[in-house]
């Protein structure tokens, strides 16, 4: 590791001990430039580092990098950063100006005295896949139409990066299914797909309360499965809200990591309009 004081790590959005996705935080990152950067977060090999590169009270500057390149946002860097900053600074509120827009944070503390964050994602927006793309990523995944749930038509979701959403309607399906990860990091590069790609199933009722099953898809280095993606969750929230017509607000749950041995779980919350809210919380690896 090159030598840079001030390197935590954080496990974020932990649903049991050994769950949760790790994350770098560089709490002052104003003298690093982004080829420092970018070199921290390849030698870390965490899904995602956040730099705090500059800031004005509670109002930062933050940067993110995977171990392969920039990322515009990243949901559990996020709630690792602001929890980091809580613990040190006190709880309360935050924003961080990312390059995906202002991002409003939320700190508190539960009933056990830990420290919980929450973000509010910047405007989502919800967009049709194309027909020829649609076919190229089932492709991928081995899919066919007839493995999708017909309820959760395929599309792409936008809340801080851009995910395609795609719904499996059996259980076993969505638990055995593979895929390459070098040609599907191709096509998420090709398509501008800087976050992951959703694979989700809700066995249930799509309504308030809702859990969702999630593997988000993000091959980069040593990487093949995000653990916990915040901001698909928040995309999924948009998704679900903007496409599927889910009456807002409501709330749901996301269930991710279990695929990759890191059980995670994400709380979101949906209002009539405007962001989505995701909260969690995060420990020290």
């Amino acid at each position: 590791m090159t030598a840079t004081p001030g390197i935590l790590q954080l496990l974020a959005f932990a649903a049991e001990p050994g769950g949760g996705n790790p994350a770098g935080v560089v709490l002052d990152a104003a003298t690093l430039d982004d080829t420092h950067m970018q070199r921290i977060a390849t030698e870390l090999g965490h899904p995602e580092t956040a730099f705090v590169t500059a800031r004005d009270g509670r109002r930062l500057r933050v940067r993110y990098f995977s171990p392969g390149a920039g990322v515009p946002f990243c949901g559990h860097a996020t709630i690792a950063t602001a929890v980091a900053l809580a613990e040190a600074e006190g709880i309360g509120a935050f924003t961080f100006d990312t390059a995906a827009g202002p991002v409003e944070i939320s700190t508190d503390r539960d009933a056990e005295g830990r420290v919980t964050a929450g973000f509010t994602s910047v405007e989502p927006a919800v967009a049709d896949l194309e027909a020829e793309v649609a076919g190229r990523l089932l492709a991928l995944l081995g899919l066919t139409h007839d493995d999708l749930d017909e309820r959760m038509p395929l599309a792409q979701a936008f809340a801080g990066n851009l995910h395609p959403v795609v719904a499996v309607a059996a259980r076993e399906t969505f638990d055995t299914f593979t895929f390459d990860p070098a040609a599907m990091r191709a096509l998420m590069d090709e398509r501008g797909w800087r976050g992951t790609v959703i694979v989700t199933h809700i066995g249930g009722v799509i309504a308030d309360g809702l859990v969702a099953e999630a593997r988000n898809l993000f091959p980069v280095g040593d990487i093949t499965e995000d653990p916990a993606t915040g901001s698909a969750a928040a995309s999924l929230g948009a998704y679900l809200r903007d496409r599927i017509g889910v009456p807002a607000p409501f709330a749901f749950i996301v269930r991710q990591g279990r695929h990759v041995g890191r059980p995670s779980v994400l709380a979101v919350e949906v209002p009539t309009a405007g962001g989505i809210h995701v909260r969690g919380g995060a420990t020290p690896m």
